[in-house]
């Protein structure tokens, strides 16, 4: 059979049949050769070239079938919309990319050249599931195994992205990670020492390594922020991001004991590393809820992982989570703002305003006083509300009037939020539920926005 010809008459076999039949081929098409096949996920060679870490070209010797997706971003995830095949059905960590086109080649033959060598490389996909499959012929199989190592294991590494696990696959988000940059310790405002005690904690966990392996403490914290939604939990998350520069893997759901695991196992892969788990209460379930206590405080080491956790209604939260100091070693609580924190809060989003929407300081100290029980969500949609109103009443009233009058609105809104919140059912049977008692109640934020 000739060369030509392989990628053809192996798709027209029953898929069982498949990979042994392209291994077969290849050995009797070059029998000088060491041949090396595979079928790792997390080997993307062509996001690893796109990287200029080795060179792909397509051979001409067969039919080389690419398909074009279009790159859609969605609440800050990747979405490719194709033909035959998605980006996610044959690998499941798509990288961003600035393209908004992205070829990927599903059944293809490369020639690849990398640290000096030249070698083949055949890529097939095919089956319901996607299976994707690769064959190196190389001049040895160290060769080849070395070049899948590599490929692999940059692939496994985050380079200015956060991980994400939505579900029950990883995807790597760099538009997320950008979106927090913007976030840090000097543009978060929290009462008292919260802010430093949060910052000093996390640093000198990572900066400590040595110290806890000296003296036989295992190197691993737990943190659970804890209050009333828009009052800096997410913030703080972004900020320690953003900060600390320790990859960030962050969990939009986890639905089974599989998923839980398969999260827990790659944190300690890529430990040191911060987990993120937004809303904690509402990942948990009572059916996982025992095992994601195992994989958190269990046998395995965890070595380097900070678990950070948020969440609005920790009463719905097990006492084994909330009691227990060896799985959330500290609680921050991000209660509503005091007069002086609303006030600089205020004073910082005033300053960033142009001089025609800006308001004096005498202003900005009654409003202080006028917003009390605001969140800084809600001192932050003062804000946005009040710029909007400015602009459709074609600035016939001067900011100071919008903002005054927009505090009565809001908290009109407040009143009609809280009392909706409190007579909405129990989310878990079993659990009892007591009325809110954070205060002002707003819709649930995820780490992409908000505060």
């Amino acid at each position: 059979m000739k060369k030509e010809q392989l990628i053809r008459e192996a798709l027209s076999l029953p898929a069982n049949a498949i990979a042994y039949y392209v291994g077969q081929i290849l050995v009797e098409c070059f029998p000088d050769k060491a041949l090396v096949e595979g079928q790792n996920v997390r080997f993307n060679v062509e996001e690893y070239a796109r990287a200029n870490y080795c060179r792909l070209e397509h051979k001409a010797i067969v039919h080389n079938q690419v398909v074009t997706h279009w790159q859609e971003h969605e609440m800050g995830a990747q979405r490719y919309v194709g033909v035959r095949v998605s980006y996610r059905d044959i690998l499941e960590e798509p990288t961003e990319s600035q393209q908004e086109i992205v070829d990927r080649s599903i059944n293809a033959w490369f020639e690849v050249k990398w640290q000096g060598h030249t070698f083949d490389l055949v890529v097939m996909t095919w089956g319901e599931g996607r299976i994707y499959h690769y064959w190196i012929v190389s001049e040895t199989a160290e060769v080849a195994k070395d070049f899948i190592a590599q490929v692999c294991r940059w692939n496994s590494e985050l380079h200015g992205e956060v991980l994400v696990f939505d579900g029950n696959c990883w995807y790597k988000d760099a538009r997320l990670y950008q979106s927090i940059r913007g976030s840090t310790f000097d543009n978060l405002i929290l009462q008292g020492n919260l802010k430093r005690d949060i910052y000093e904690d996390l640093t000198q966990f990572f900066a400590s390594r040595a110290t806890y392996e000296q003296y036989g403490i295992p190197w691993k914290r737990g943190i659970l922020f804890v209050g009333p939604p828009g009052n800096g939990k997410t913030h703080a998350v972004k900020a320690i991001i953003n900060t600390m520069n320790q990859p960030c893997l962050y969990i939009k759901s986890f639905s089974n004991e599989h998923n839980i695991g398969a999260v827990f196992d790659r944190a300690r892969k890529i430990a040191p590393c911060i987990l993120v788990l937004e809303d904690l209460d509402a990942l948990l379930t009572p059916e996982n809820r025992s095992f994601f206590l195992n994989e958190l405080d269990g046998f395995a080491a965890n070595s380097g992982i900070v678990a950070l956790a948020t969440t609005n209604h920790p009463e719905r939260l097990d006492s084994a989570i909330l009691d227990r100091p060896s799985r959330f070693d500290r609680k921050y609580p991000f209660d509503l703002p005091e007069q002086a924190e609303r006030l600089a809060y205020i004073n910082m989003w005033n300053n960033s305003l142009r001089p025609a929407l800006q308001i004096s300081g005498e202003v900005a100290q009654r409003l202080s006083e006028l917003t009390q029980d605001f969140s800084f969500a809600y001192l932050k949609e003062l804000f946005l509300s009040s710029m909007m109103r400015w602009i459709a009443n074609q600035q016939q009233d001067n900011m100071e009037q919008v903002m005054t009058g927009q505090v009565s609105t809001l908290r009109e809104q407040m009143v009609s939020t809280n009392a909706l919140a409190a007579a909405e059912p129990a989310e878990y049977p079993e659990q009892a539920m007591p009325p809110a008692r954070f205060g002002p109640m707003m819709g649930r934020r995820r780490l992409r926005g908000g505060m």
